[in-house]
Parts: structure tokens; sequence; C-alpha cells
């Protein structure tokens, strides 16, 4: 995007960068509005506006202010991550514009945890208990933050939850996601991945990162995808799903279970917009508008998408040189707290298991360079 275009969208999100970058391939202008204002997606948004913010949570206040902005006040709203347990300011933003999205109500109905497991009982659908408080024996039971993501609310149950959380009974296997396009109707596919946790003291589930496309499925595996691909379909014609959309697994040998849906473009994006696939933001656009393609593109070799955090509270310099591979790259200078994340690592490779290995050399050269950075 240059300086002089004037924007056709504006992007809401905790992180933009991710749905800015895929706008871009678009050939779409933008403007961007999330917590970091990172410099890449400065590069392509304009304008790029930082939502202040103490905690991962989009403030409204601050949020109405700079949507009031005269280039900013009819623009249409693209929104990503951070409404989850927002459903209500989602209603107020499309009191004043178009909200191009899952409708607020479905995506209420979608992150209570209680009307999402009645959703998935009654649609015969396996998924873990949810409870508002956990057994007297609490041992096998997560508590999580109800509309939450990026897994770092998620902790061992204890007997007196905290406001705003619900008990979920733990479950064996391993995570895998189903990215896919709905038009209300039906859905489309765009591909499974795997994620992995990057844990942290206090948040044994914080979000690493995820690899994908997972290859081609034979013999029971096969099975199983078609079942959670046919499940995600019933999901969506019974709340009239719209868009691009996230559906989080566990996988194990006795089977598979549904953790939960994402209504809105999610963490992957990174692993699946790149060519040949068309731009996730034009899909996204078309199916909110009820068109699906008749089939999609697919991709070669395998990306992975890791988050670095600081183990240190860690000073970047005004001269830091970033690596090409880095993505959401923090303004400089700017000091980084311990336990916050710094950057994405993107690696690419023929298999998974060789794009995720060289996403952690990459987060390995990158503290190495830090380290020399400080010292230097």
């Amino acid at each position: 995007m240059t300086a002089t275009a004037v924007p056709e969208f504006v992007v809401v999100a905790l992180s933009a960068r991710a749905l800015v970058t895929s706008a871009c391939r678009d050939g779409r202008s933008v403007a961007a509005l999330d917590l970091f204002a990172d410099t890449d997606t400065s590069a392509m948004a304009d304008p790029c506006l930082t939502l202040p913010s103490r905690q991962l949570r989009i403030p409204a206040a601050a949020l109405r202010r700079a949507l009031a902005a005269p280039v900013l006040s009819r623009l249409p709203l693209v929104y990503g991550a951070g409404f989850e347990d927002r459903p209500e300011l989602l209603t107020a933003l499309a009191r004043g514009r178009p909200v191009i999205g899952n409708r607020a109500e479905t995506v209420a109905r979608l992150k209570d945890p209680f009307a999402f497991a009645a959703l998935l009982a009654d649609l015969g659908i396996p998924h873990p208990e949810v409870a508002a408080a956990p057994p007297a024996v609490s041992r096998g039971w997560l508590m999580k933050r109800a509309g939450a993501s990026g897994g770092a609310h998620i902790r061992p149950a204890v007997s007196r939850l905290p406001a705003g959380h619900y008990a979920q009974r733990r479950m064996d296997g391993r995570p895998v996601s189903l990215l896919f396009l709905a038009d209300g109707r039906c859905v489309l596919p765009v591909g499974f991945s795997r994620q992995w946790v990057a844990p942290a003291p206090g948040q044994p589930y914080r979000y690493g990162g995820a690899v994908g496309p997972m290859p081609a499925f034979g013999g029971n595996a096969a099975a199983m995808a078609a079942a959670m691909i046919d499940a995600v379909s019933r999901i969506a014609a019974a709340v009239g799903l719209v868009g691009l959309n996230s559906a989080d697994f566990l996988v194990g040998p006795a089977g598979w279970c549904l953790l939960e849906i994402n209504p809105r473009p999610g963490a992957t994006l990174d692993l699946f917009d790149r060519p040949p696939m068309p731009s996730l933001f034009g899909l996204h656009l078309a199916a909110c508008a009820g068109s699906l393609p008749a089939k999609l593109p697919p991709l070669t070799g395998c990306r992975a998408a890791m988050v670095v955090y600081c183990a240190v509270p860690t000073l970047l310099q005004d001269d830091f040189c970033w690596p090409d591979w880095t993505a959401d790259r923090p303004r400089t200078p700017a000091r980084i707290p311990a336990g916050a994340p710094l950057c994405t690592v993107i690696a690419e490779a023929a298999g998974m298991t060789e794009a995720r290995r060289l996403a952690g050399q990459r987060a390995r050269e990158l503290y190495v360079h830090l380290a020399l950075a400080e010292a230097a």
C-alpha cells in the first residue's frame, strides 16, 4: 500500500499483521488498529494505529475514538482475534458501519462454553465435558477463561475458579487445527495444521506455534479427517458461520474431540496464505458475502510459524536489524518484558518436521543475535 492510497477497509485485531499482509496480497488498501502497530504492519497499512492496553484485550473506548477519525469513520471493518469475549462490542460497531465477519450472536453462542457444549451435544459431536466448577477432586480438569485465546489463560483447575472462568475435563491427544471457509450453509476446508505449546511458569499451555498443511490423510486417518470436517460443516449450518474460521481438535489413538471454534480468521493464516493459494483476505470477504470457490489449489511444502517469547527483559536498540524470516517486528527502541512475545519466526521446508525444526533453529539464532546486540 502506498502512503497516498485511500483505505478500503479497516482491520481490527489483537494483532492485525497477518490479515493486513493477506489484504495486500489481494491488492487491497487497508488501515489497521491493533495493540502493537508493529513495523511490518505499519509498512503495509495506512494509517496503522496502536490501541493502548495493559492487557491483551482490545480497549473498547480507545477503539471507538480511533474509528471516529474522518479517514476511518465510514470504512467497513474486518475483525480478527480479540472479539471472542466482546460480542456486545461487535454489535455496537455494526450500528455505524458494515462489520465483515460472523454476527455478534454467532460469536456469543460459540464462545459461551456451556452454549457451545450444548450445541455439540445436540449435534452428536465429541467434546470435553465442561462445568461451572470442577468436582471436589479437580485432578484431570483444566480451567479456562471464557472467550480467551492464545492458551496462556489455561491452567490446571483449582477448587474455586476466578470470575469469568470455567472448568473443562482434560482430554488426551495432540492439538490439530482446521482452517476453513464457510458461506452460512456449507464449508470448504483450507487445510489442517498441527499446533504446539511454549510452556512458561504458570502458563503450561501458552501458544507456541503451528505448522502445516498436514499431508494428505490415508486409511483410518482419512476417515477421521472426514469426520472432523463433517462436524464443522454441521456446526456451520446450525449457527450460520461465514468467512474464514478455524476449529481446534485433540486427536489421539482413541479418536478425536472438538475443543472450540474460532469464528474469525486466526493464527494459521501465515501457514496457508501463500501462492498458489488465493489471498485468504479476499476469500474471507467473498465467503462473508455468501460465495465459496469450487475448490482451492493444493499448497506445496510446509510452513511453520513460531512465536518467540522473551526469556528475560530485552532491550531492542533503534538500529536492531531484523532477519527477513521474522514477522510482527516491534517498533524500536523498545524494552520487551520477560515472558512477552518478541516476534514471529517463519520457516518453510518440504515437510512438517523439517519446517518446525528450521523455525526452532531460527528462533535460537535470533536469541544469539539479540544477546550480541545487547552486548555491543
